[in-house]
């Protein structure tokens, strides 16, 4: 067993807090696209993901209490995700061009699979 100090019972509380507040935002995120608002689930469910990520970051993985090149560390990870999303984005939502096949659009690859 690891040794330690034993945790107050303000630290639990804070725990079981925070877990509440994360139950309460699946809660929402899952009931968000029943509303069928595709605009609105989309901005529901990354905002409420980036929320729930950054409470898990501080509260669990103890990055409230770290130094701050942690949080360096992080977000130079999220923009280079962000970077390269960017930089895909176009391939990815391309339908037309010389060379460009969408067969997902014109079921062409659906025919040849059957």
């Amino acid at each position: 067993m690891a040794e330690g100090k034993p945790q107050t019972h303000f630290e639990v509380r804070h725990y079981v807090k925070v877990w509440g507040i994360l139950m309460v935002l699946l809660a929402v995120s899952v009931l968000g696209p029943l509303m069928e608002i595709p605009l609105l689930t989309l901005i529901t469910a990354f905002g409420i993901a980036i929320v729930k990520i950054l409470m898990v970051a501080a509260n669990f993985m103890h990055l409230k209490f770290e130094i701050r090149y942690i949080w360096f560390l992080l977000t130079a990870a999220l923009l280079a995700m962000l970077v390269l999303f960017m930089g895909l984005l176009p391939d990815i939502t391309k339908h037309e061009g010389a060379n460009w096949e969408n067969c997902m659009v014109t079921q062409s690859c659906v025919k040849q699979r059957m």
